[in-house]
């Protein structure tokens, strides 16, 4: 009895479906192409995946290595489900990684040889008739394949490396400082070209930590066009006193900078990068409303290997560029104010380099040695949003160069600190907390304020080189702190702690 119903139920399931497709031939026809269709993509994304997979157990296929290196959020699960965008990718930031990261000391017993390949990368032709054409280019430096033993065979002639190559892998000190520390010009379309400005920074102090002084090396202004020029500012700090301000305002006729190398002349004052790598730094300044004169000549000099690469953000009409060349350095040379002179001897010091559109840009900032650590911190928030809670990097070296980096959610500022104003007094952190945990690594950066000065962006240019048109802020004072840092935690199984001296800015 069960065996028949089973048969009935069947083919009143046949007839069913024949009526169906007999009463709707043409819908019936698009359902079955719908199918057919998706599962002969599934089919191809599926090989595909599987070539590549393939492709990555092939060391010859991939350049001879044992290690291929993706960008963060690429992997095999991606491929092999048909993640056609993880076939088009590069590395940001390729140089400081082969450098910093893969060709590093840190991981010398570990890594032989690291060899940057481009591979498939859409570029665009023009003839010489104007026409455009869409081709795909490859890349490799033919030292670092060699040295895989992956070099293709030369049919005729030679391949090898040009001073291309050369730079890109091995630079000289001196031609790695220009190369992240050249000058910029205005991202094309940028609709507020006034708000531009770019600027060296240097700071320097004392073995005693009681005085310091902040250089600004500034470009503001519309550089493509006419209106814009250059000044040099030297803010001097006593704990517990009032800074005073030295600053030389020269028209654009008397500067010169470069998109090609870091060196910049500002009237009579200069930057220049030394044969060896070192910044040479002089500027004759006078006091705002004294007119009391001021020389500097120092000669800063990076240590080796602890840099910040740069990068450039850009969303619609926003631009903020960042590098730090030196984020460790010392200082020797002479500063003086009316020919009495502060004389340094490998005294602590850093530089940095920014460029961009600041109408209306805050940001947090800390740099600081902390024993054998250097931590880098920061955030830009454009146009005074409201998404002040984007996270902040937190950026750790030590003597082999880059360690580890940090994204913390927020930091957290005890604003128990009072400083005066021309408008009163104004509460600024004495402390501040910044904590991530990212896999087994953690990190603590504890802040200790032990000096603070705040200025009003309403008036006047301002120490780190705001133009003129960056007014109007929802919050208006720009407060730089000096003071004590900490650094506790765990990177790659190892403790972190130590603790020294840094510099760190806020807005309130």
């Amino acid at each position: 009895m069960s065996a028949n119903a089973g048969a009935i139920r069947l083919a009143m399931a046949q007839l069913l479906a024949w009526r169906s497709v007999a009463s709707r031939p043409l819908r019936a026809l698009l359902l079955c192409g719908g199918f057919g269709v998706g599962v002969g993509v599934m089919i191809v994304l599926l090989a595909v995946g599987e070539a590549m997979v393939r492709q990555a157990s092939q060391e010859r296929l991939v350049g001879g290595g044992t290690i291929t290196v993706l960008p963060e959020g690429i992997d095999i699960e991606v491929l092999t489900t048909g993640g056609l965008g993880g076939l088009f990718f590069s590395v940001p930031n390729a140089r400081f990684v082969h450098r910093q990261v893969l060709n590093a000391p840190r991981l010398s017993d570990a890594v032989t040889v690291a060899a940057p390949q481009l591979e498939g990368k859409l570029l665009y032709v023009t003839t010489s008739d104007g026409v455009e054409h869409p081709v795909r280019a490859s890349g490799e430096i033919p030292s670092a394949t060699r040295a895989l033993g992956a070099l293709p065979t030369v049919a005729a002639g030679a391949w090898n490396d040009d001073d291309g190559d050369r730079r890109w892998m091995t630079p000289t000190l001196a031609e790695l400082r220009h190369d992240i520390d050249h000058f910029h010009l205005p991202t094309p379309g940028m609709a507020n070209r006034r708000s531009w400005g770019e600027w060296h920074y240097f700071n320097v102090i004392t073995p005693d930590a009681n005085r310091w002084a902040f250089v600004s090396f500034i470009v503001g202004g519309d550089v493509t066009g006419d209106q814009w020029g250059g000044q040099v500012l030297v803010t001097l700090h006593e704990r517990g006193r009032a800074p005073r301000r030295f600053s030389r305002t020269i028209p654009k006729e008397r500067v010169r900078f470069s998109t090609r190398d870091a060196n910049l002349t500002i009237g009579n004052d200069s930057v220049r990068v030394l044969p060896d790598g070192r910044y040479a730094v002089r500027a004759d300044v006078r006091e705002e409303g004294t007119g009391t004169p001021l020389t500097l000549d120092l000669v800063v000099s990076p240590a080796p290997r602890i840099d910040f690469p740069g990068a450039t953000l850009v969303s619609g009409d926003f631009t903020s560029g960042y590098a730090v060349p030196a984020l460790r350095a010392d200082a020797s040379g002479a500063l003086c104010v009316a020919r009495v002179c502060e004389r340094f001897d490998g005294a602590q010091a850093y530089h940095d380099h920014n460029w961009g559109g600041w109408r209306g840009v805050t940001w947090e900032w800390g740099s600081a040695r902390a024993g054998e650590y250097t931590v880098l911190y920061g955030r830009v928030t454009p146009e005074d949003s409201a998404d002040g809670n984007a996270p902040l990097f937190v950026y750790v070296t030590d003597a082999q160069g880059f360690l580890a980096l940090f994204r913390p959610r927020v930091i957290r500022y005890d604003d128990a600190r009072e400083v005066r104003t021309a408008m009163g007094a104004l509460k600024v952190p004495a402390t501040a907390e910044l904590f991530d945990v990212r896999g087994p690594d953690t990190l603590r950066l504890t802040l200790t304020v032990d000096d603070a000065v705040a200025t009003d962006t309403r008036i006047g240019l301002v120490d780190r080189g705001d133009s003129e048109s960056a007014r109007a802020l929802r919050r208006p004072w720009f407060v730089q702190m000096a003071g004590e840092a900490r650094v506790d935690g765990r990177v790659r199984g190892r403790v972190l702690g130590g603790r020294g001296r840094g510099f760190f800015e806020t807005y309130r």
